[in-house]
């Protein structure tokens, strides 16, 4: 019989980051390394001087630097701080009995196939606002599930393959989606120093995008996971028969509702530029009016997890002072809810944290990815021939190195260029590198948030531990889902020429 430790996602990212620093030895003692070409800004040139090499990380001082960086890494890894932060917030809603009432109203309202579709849809939208979605549609997932006396673990999987494989669905520039824009005018100014690209470069190919993959990814979660999953054995709450909602639950929701309804719209304001004593929590020195937002001096990008958790604070306050299921004695066991039994969480965080930052450091993904891009530029491919390979080359490459920017840093230099000589547009270029970025964001556990998922996997699983390949099982139909819709949309945009968005076409013709 095989013994379960084998299989736990500690042990896992422990193999994991031994692996690595083997790997890291082996390439660096080969000499492995990849040359590379940027863009300069100022002459509109290819800097072909760039060189990256694999770090050797099996030697004393590379295992001197993991050690050393170690704790930084740890204390400075994203999913952690947003994590612990948001978790107060539902801890509020949910020790309130807020979630309860809520979510038992809506389950009781909606088909169970609508609110899946809904879960998606919201994760798939709330991409635009960066990863915040991972820490905040999982465990809402999770919970809607629950008190919908469902499986936990479909609302976790569902959630978490809309935000990781709903990646650079927008119809609104996102933060990466702009420094990705700025990256890509810059290597089209090689050939067309005029050449330019709306804002709205991509809203048609992404509305489509977005229907076909909420609908296609509600039926993967009611047909293929839920089935899998099988029943869910409640020791905690009422089944749903049993729930009956009092006049004050129901007047404590309506007031909480319309308070954090009143939040929101302030919120809304204040991101408003123009309007009196309005735009206060935008960036105003930037160029597009997601830079506004998202920008290094941007209140709003900076607080926005803050702002999110406080939104949940005040209303799962209001519902419990107003419907008197909490007191005041209650507010610190409220706010520390959500975070009681997190130890396990919290070391589960810091193999993966101590994982990445090994691989990141060794170089090895973006050695991979420089090689990668030499084959665009080597390769005689045009038309479908070179739309495909930019696709395979971007999920290659994003399985090893998430760092959607810096790749496409190394791509773009390359790709647009071979892509205007081939009469394609470096939209379309940039395009078909997010959906490929798309199609393995949910199955690599170098993806930063894949922690995320697997702690509140860990959470609800009552059939022994979840291990990292386990949990990925669930992501594949997805995975390949999506990489049928992308090929199926490209290759129709590419056929018929229709606009991907507002004035931006699959091809381009180009003055030099």
């Amino acid at each position: 019989m095989k013994s379960k430790v084998q299989f736990n996602p500690i042990l896992m990212f422990i193999i994991l980051i031994a692996i690595t620093i083997l790997l890291s030895g082996i390439l660096s003692f080969f000499n492995i390394q990849a040359d590379y070409s940027t863009v300069n800004t100022v002459t509109n040139e290819l800097s072909n001087n760039n060189v990256i090499q694999v770090e050797n990380l099996l030697s004393g001082s590379g295992i001197k630097e993991i050690a050393t960086t170690a704790i930084t890494d740890f204390v400075s890894f994203a999913p952690l701080s947003m994590l612990i932060i948001i978790l107060m917030g539902i801890g509020v809603l949910e020790k309130s009995g807020f979630m309860k009432v809520f979510f038992t109203l809506i389950t009781q309202s909606f088909k169970k196939n609508t609110l899946t579709f809904i879960l998606i849809l919201l994760s798939i939208l709330s991409t635009l606002v960066g990863d915040v979605g991972y820490v905040v549609f999982l465990p809402l997932g999770a919970l809607l599930f629950k008190y919908g006396h469902r499986n936990p673990l479909g609302g976790i999987i569902a959630a978490f393959a809309g935000v990781s494989f709903g990646y650079g669905m927008n119809v609104f520039l996102s933060a990466i989606d702009s420094s990705l824009l700025t990256m890509t005018l810059n290597a089209s100014h090689i050939l067309d120093p005029k050449y330019d690209i709306n804002v709205f470069f991509q809203l048609f190919i992404m509305l489509i995008a977005i229907v076909i993959t909420s609908i296609v990814f509600t039926r993967i979660t009611e047909k293929n996971i839920m089935p899998k999953l099988g029943k869910y054995e409640f020791d905690d709450i009422e089944t749903l028969e049993d729930v009956k909602i009092t006049n004050r639950q129901l007047r404590g929701l309506i007031v909480s509702l319309g308070v954090g309804f009143l939040y929101i719209l302030f919120i809304i304001y204040m991101i408003i530029p123009g309007l009196p004593f309005s735009g206060a929590l935008l960036d105003h020195s930037g160029k597009y009016y997601i830079d506004m937002l998202f920008g290094t001096n941007a209140v709003f990008s900076q607080a926005f997890v803050f702002i999110i958790t406080f939104l949940f604070i005040i209303v799962g306050f209001i519902y419990g002072f107003v419907s008197k299921s909490i007191k005041g004695k209650d507010v610190s066991d409220c706010l520390s809810y959500s975070l009681d039994g997190i130890g396990s969480i919290l070391v589960l965080i810091f193999m993966a944290s101590l994982f990445i930052s090994t691989l990141k450091k060794s170089n090895i993904g973006l050695v991979l990815t420089a090689l990668l891009s030499n084959v665009i530029g080597e390769v005689s491919l045009t038309g479908f021939g070179l739309i495909i390979l930019l696709l395979v080359i971007s999920i290659v490459s994003h399985i090893f190195h998430t760092g959607i920017a810096a790749k496409w840093a190394i791509l773009s230099g390359i790709t647009v260029p071979v892509f205007m000589n081939a009469s394609l547009s470096p939209e379309f270029a940039q395009i078909i590198y997010t959906a490929g970025v798309s199609v393995a964001n949910g199955i690599t556990p170098v993806m930063a948030y894949f922690v995320i998922y697997l702690a509140f996997m860990e959470k609800y699983n009552k059939n022994g531990t979840i291990s990292i390949f386990g949990s990925i099982k669930y992501t594949v139909p997805y995975s390949f889902a999506v990489l049928v819709i992308w090929f199926i949309l490209i290759a129709c945009f590419y056929i018929t020429g229709l606009p991907l968005g507002i004035g931006s076409m699959p091809g381009v013709n180009y003055v030099a």
